[in-house]
């Protein structure tokens, strides 16, 4: 029997808690609604934060590679060929592998990932409107800018041919969603396909069809019990560019334009993405598609007096996952603590296939089926080398080590304060539960940052 497909749909910048059917009613997601329904939906997916304030490269390193944060290279910046890829494993079981969209980690490693693909974004952000792409060309022809080289994939070398550049007036999403569609009615064989489809939505600069921007209006927009007009100490990143991005002090009418974009953004990538559905079903290969819907980092827009995602609070470390598709339960979720890289493993075990020994993920296959099981107990987090963090299924300890400045630490009852509001750190009763944080922070040290070049780092201010 063949293998089935697998296409995956990635956004950029959406929080865990976008969605309507997961239990927000504020914004409309049918379409990622309908998706739920059909499959399962990982309600506690992380990321484990990022070594680079560029929190979507390590990102979607950690995807394609199955690896853990800090045993990347350089940030996700590139992939050794050590590190065996998604695309490359799926490519050695017989698949057809094709990309589309933003790429953050090198020209070299989309080579040995994908056969093929169209539309094609370097780097981390761009005007919607205004994107610059390339195609790949396999066959060896390329834009006269670029080096004149040998096409020749068993040594890596790559070929590009810039063609329109820019598709000027045609927004990201619709643009992505239409070489995706363009893709899926062109499959005319039984060879089993990686379609990988990665949006720049909702990423600012947040702009939208005005049909959808209009849907939401920021006076109708509540505020989160945990939004401030600013964060309450230097956490290492609050001039970097997420944060700018509005005045300090952040003002409420403010967030709440910012919010009603941001929302509307992701209901505009929920109409492309409906259209991409369509198109599984309307092709007939939806039976035998395997489907996973995820972003690749959260966002705090005005949470914690902060804009972007480069810090430890739920907001920016919890994201969108979900599987469905041949084999994949309808209409489950489970909470148990999972990570994006543990999705390279994962889909290896719904295709029986190997997963590469360099892969660190966990397969969530046994979880599916029993969703009660668990993953981990733990999870671990990093922002560069101003902040760990750890938490249980009841506590997180962020501690903070910035610069030469005092340390910070924050305990929050995750079970009883899920925004985040209630710092437990200093005051009494809680001393146990920093105690045991503590001895499971160092214990992670140990392990995911054991082979890191920390030079002056986090650790080294946090014992002194």
């Amino acid at each position: 029997m063949t293998r089935p497909n697998i296409l995956i749909f990635f956004t950029d910048d959406q929080r865990f808690d976008t969605i309507s059917a997961l239990g927000n009613p504020e914004i409309q997601t049918p379409n990622i609604d309908r998706l739920v329904a059909r499959g399962t939906t990982f309600t506690h997916a992380h990321i484990p934060c990022g070594t680079d304030g560029a929190i979507c490269m390590p990102s979607r390193a950690m995807l394609h590679t199955g690896r853990t944060l800090f045993h990347l290279r350089d940030g996700g910046t590139s992939i050794p060929r050590e590190h065996t890829m998604l695309g490359e494993t799926l490519r050695d079981a017989g698949y057809r592998t094709w990309g589309a969209g933003k790429w953050h980690n090198g020209r070299e490693a989309f080579n040995r990932s994908f056969d093929d693909g169209d539309e094609i974004m370097f780097g981390g952000m761009a005007d919607h409107w205004n994107v610059p792409v390339y195609h790949y060309d396999p066959t060896g022809r390329y834009d006269s800018r670029l080096p004149q080289i040998v096409h020749a994939r068993e040594t890596n070398e790559v070929h590009w041919r810039e063609a329109d550049h820019v598709h000027p007036g045609r927004h990201s999403s619709e643009l992505l969603c239409d070489t995706a569609i363009d893709f899926l009615q062109a499959q005319d064989s039984d060879q089993p396909f990686f379609c990988y489809v990665s949006l720049l939505a909702p990423h600012d600069p947040r702009s939208m069809p005005e049909r959808f921007r209009t849907m939401y209006a920021p006076e109708d927009i509540e505020l989160p019990p945990n939004y401030l007009g600013g964060h309450p100490f230097d956490n290492g990143g609050l001039k970097i560019r997420d944060e700018v991005l509005a005045d300090f002090p952040r003002t409420p009418e403010e967030v709440r334009r910012h919010i009603a974009e941001y929302r509307a953004m992701i209901t505009h990538l929920d109409h492309e993405f409906g259209r991409v559905l369509d198109a599984l079903d309307e092709t007939g290969l939806a039976e035998n598609t395997l489907v996973v819907f995820a972003g690749d980092n959260g966002l705090a827009v005005g949470q914690h007096g902060l804009m972007g995602k480069q810090n430890c609070y739920e907001h920016s470390v919890r994201v969108p996952l979900v599987f469905a598709g041949p084999g994949i339960p309808e209409g489950t979720r489970t909470d148990s603590y999972v990570y994006l890289l543990d999705i390279f493993p994962t889909l290896c075990e719904l295709i029986d296939v190997p997963a590469p020994a360099t892969a660190e993920g966990q397969s969530l296959v046994g979880t599916m089926r029993e969703p009660g099981s668990t993953v981990r107990e733990t999870l671990y987090f990093a922002y560069v080398s101003h902040q760990r963090a750890v938490k249980n299924r009841t506590h997180k300890l962020i501690e903070y080590a910035v610069r030469n400045r005092t340390r910070q630490t924050q305990l929050f009852d995750l079970a009883n304060d899920p925004w985040e509001t209630d710092n437990l750190a200093g005051k009494p009763g809680h001393e146990d539960m920093i105690a045991e944080l503590r001895a499971e922070l160092l214990r992670y040290r140990s392990t995911w940052e054991d082979s890191a070049d920390r030079g002056q780092t986090f650790w080294e201010r946090y014992d002194a």
